[in-house]
């Protein structure tokens, strides 16, 4: 086995039970720290979604875009190839199927920034690296590291600029996929707005130029968003209908040429001018609103993005910054939006020194570094931020703050990157000093607020106290009853053992105690566990369940496996299992002696399960 799929196969496979198994999932693809999943029943990964936000190395679940999103962090694309190499699943990134039901869900203003966010990720790193690269440029020419007219400057510029010159295609290539039009046509209608002949006529944007007898407006399309995002959609309709009516005999070159014929002069007219002007008009009205009170443009962006980044639209930002770098050379958005993430990476530092648990203060550490070196905050703000309440208040004052005072001061990106220290000659120039200085008020400010106000942490279990008793946590949520109840002789009188049963109101299966897996029943109806004391349990799901068909249960565990007390290892269809007259009673079954001197047995709630457990050696159990 590969060190990739020894790592991440069990995170893979319980993921996958708890979205519904291969077979409920349509399309999957990730993005820097996320799982994007689109399902063909959301509702079925739905009720496992508290069930799955527990799993280790799980740090958050949002619905959004028409997916659902499981944030993973820093490990991500590892847990991506393992699930692709063990399970047949469509990469959401190799296909232009979509679901159109899901991508028209929220209301109409969720829906824009979805479908934003959705187009510009798959070409955000490629912006991220261009970006910096360009940045690099200005301080080896600034600091006569190198020559501007020499010709390796050169080249370094054409891989610098590439991204941001031919956008446009960018951008057709990734709508087409999203708007489900043919991308190479999509990308030929948009490649016209670049081509020699066309930028030769446009000596200066609002010339105009005669299409048989019709005032064309010539605009420089290099660098801008709009325009193409709008063509495409514009195109993706049009390809509806012209399928319709052209045979299919001709399709072949017919479809491309009258798509041509068409999307490229209505693009020169309309949509062209007309996008140019709103993309304009939406820099317009955020420097005029960053001139006019930059301080309070900070205040809300500084301390307010870490919401988009939680409800996962942030990236529907993107085209806007995009355009004032391309219309003005600047932005000023961006050190607003790097106040927020510095202030992040500060409470990882804060967690740090304040957290008792080895377990957090692991993860504040492994997650500090990524953030201060690569801009990456989910880890920061699912794994600690929200888990741990306060901090997140920490930063999102301190990153107001910092954010009003870069604003204040308009501190501006000189190219697109993401906020770090490694991207630090992004900022260069006259106001540099002031994004310095509002970087490290966020990052050492919500650190040193983050350990003042402190947090509220479980305290770190003591694993030795096990060899002193058993903890045993009932393996489905739902309402105990005692054996006595269950309508089955075979387990009401005990003859397997005494124990204790539930009626499941969900249907995830945890694991009851830590220790081996000793057997999993093929159907995944049964399975036994055994602690490192020898104490055996047995847990059976539902009466007569192992007539049912395969794809009931889902477990992730097999004979051999080590689990922890609590670990989601399964699921099964509870609402199948109703509808086909079984009862799902799940029975938890001592199967051996009880060793411990003492035993202690909860639910789901942390809640001790009293009055169930009728056996001499299992009265410890009961208060």
């Amino acid at each position: 086995m590969s060190h990739l799929a020894k790592d991440y196969s069990k995170l893979a496979d319980e993921i996958i039970a708890q979205v519904g198994g291969e077979q409920n999932i349509v399309s999957l693809y990730h993005c820097i720290t996320r799982l994007r999943f689109k399902l063909k029943d959301v509702d079925v990964a739905r009720q496992h979604k508290e069930s799955i936000q527990q799993l280790d190395g799980v740090l958050s679940v949002i619905e959004g875009n028409g997916q659902f999103q499981i944030v993973i962090g820093n490990h991500v694309a590892d847990v991506f190839q393992t699930i692709m190499k063990k399970y047949t699943i469509q990469n959401a990134l190799e296909s232009e199927a979509t679901d159109e039901e899901t991508e028209n869900q929220g209301n109409l203003f969720v829906r824009f920034f979805n479908v934003l966010s959705a187009i510009f990720n798959p070409i955000i790193v490629a912006l991220a690296g261009a970006g910096m690269l360009k940045a690099l440029l200005v301080v080896f020419t600034t600091y006569h590291l190198m020559d501007a007219d020499g010709s390796t400057y050169k080249i370094l510029a054409a891989a610098g600029n590439s991204v941001f010159y031919f956008l446009p295609l960018f951008l057709a290539i990734s709508a087409a996929r999203i708007f489900k039009a043919n991308m190479f046509i999509s990308l030929a209608i948009v490649a016209a707005l670049l081509e020699p002949n066309f930028t030769a006529m446009v000596t200066e944007n609002g010339a105009t130029v005669d299409f048989f007898g019709i005032p064309a407006v010539l605009m420089g399309y290099s660098g801008t968003v709009i325009p193409a995002i709008v063509a495409i959609y514009v195109y993706s309709q049009l390809e509806k209908l012209l399928k319709r009516v052209i045979p299919k005999s001709i399709e072949i070159f017919a479809l491309s040429l009258v798509a041509l014929l068409i999307m490229v002069p209505l693009t020169v007219l309309i949509i062209g001018p007309v996008g140019v002007m709103l993309g304009d008009g939406l820099g317009n009205i955020m420097n005029f609103i960053s001139d006019k009170s930059g301080l309070l443009a900070g205040v809300l962006i500084g301390g307010g993005w870490t919401f988009l980044v939680m409800v996962g639209i942030h990236w529907g930002v993107v085209p806007i910054m995009v355009n004032n770098l391309a219309t003005y050379g600047y932005d000023t958005l961006r050190p607003m939006i790097a106040a927020a993430t510095f202030a992040s990476a500060g409470v990882a530092l804060g967690v740090f020194l304040r957290s008792k648990r080895k377990d957090t203060k692991s993860l504040a550490l492994s997650s500090l570094l990524p953030a201060l070196l690569g801009g990456i905050t989910e880890p920061i703000v699912y794994g600690l931020s929200v888990k741990l309440k306060k901090p997140l208040i920490a930063q999102v004052i301190v990153g107001a703050i910092a954010g009003g005072f870069m604003g204040m001061m308009q501190t501006k990106a000189i190219v697109y990157v993401f906020p770090a220290l490694t991207t630090l000659p992004a900022f260069f120039g006259d106001t540099f000093v002031y994004y310095v200085i509002g970087i490290a008020a966020a990052f050492f400010g919500t650190a040193i607020l983050t350990y003042i106000i402190g947090f509220d942490e479980a305290p770190e279990q003591d694993l030795a106290s096990e060899s002193d008793g058993l903890q045993v946590v009932t393996p489905v949520s739902g309402e105990v009853i005692t054996l006595d109840d269950v309508k089955d002789e075979v387990f009401s009188s005990r003859a397997m053992g005494d124990g204790l049963a539930v009626y499941p109101t969900s249907g995830t299966v945890f694991a009851p105690i830590s220790g081996e897996v000793v057997t999993v029943f093929p159907t995944g109806h049964a399975f036994g566990i055994q602690s490192n004391q020898g104490t055996e349990v047995l847990v059976h799901i539902g009466l007569d369940t192992v007539d049912l068909p395969k794809g009931i249960f889902n477990m992730t565990i097999k004979q051999g496996d080590q689990v922890i007390k609590g670990q989601t290892i399964g699921t099964f269809n509870l609402s199948a299992i109703v509808d086909k007259n079984y009862d799902p009673t799940t029975m938890l079954v001592f199967t051996s002696e009880v060793k411990e001197d003492a035993l202690a047995i909860v639910d789901q709630n942390n809640k001790e399960v009293t009055a169930f457990v009728t056996n001499d050696l299992l009265k410890g159990a009961i208060s």
